[in-house]
């Protein structure tokens, strides 16, 4: 079964800073989005699965963001904790189109 997304308009791609974090909140999920120094937007859930950091808050290097608590690495493209640590978070597709970044959903 596949499942229905919505696609929701979250910032202007200017807007957003490259290689730091903004924290968006869609219904019920806080997310974090990232502008990559190599131009894409990636969006991870905001919480690390460690200890709760908020790794919209966290130092961005490459592909990975580090949590500001315990400075766990998370891949930003595919949400992997890298070794030795361990666990995941959740990812969100993001498009950009004429300036405006959206992030795809579940629908409720």
């Amino acid at each position: 079964m596949e499942q229905i997304v919505r696609k929701i308009f979250i910032a202007n791609y200017d807007d957003l800073p490259v290689s730091l974090g903004k924290a968006v909140v869609i219904d019920d999920k806080e997310l974090a989005v990232f502008r990559l120094s190599n131009g894409n937007v990636k969006a991870i859930e905001n919480k690390c699965p460690h200890r709760g950091g908020v790794l919209s808050e966290g130092m961005v290097s490459g592909e990975h963001v580090f949590c500001p608590l315990h400075d766990w690495k998370i891949n930003v493209t595919d949400g992997l904790v890298q070794a030795p640590d361990e666990g995941c978070v959740q990812t969100y597709k993001t498009t950009v189109e004429e300036n405006q970044v959206f992030v795809e959903v579940p629908e409720k």
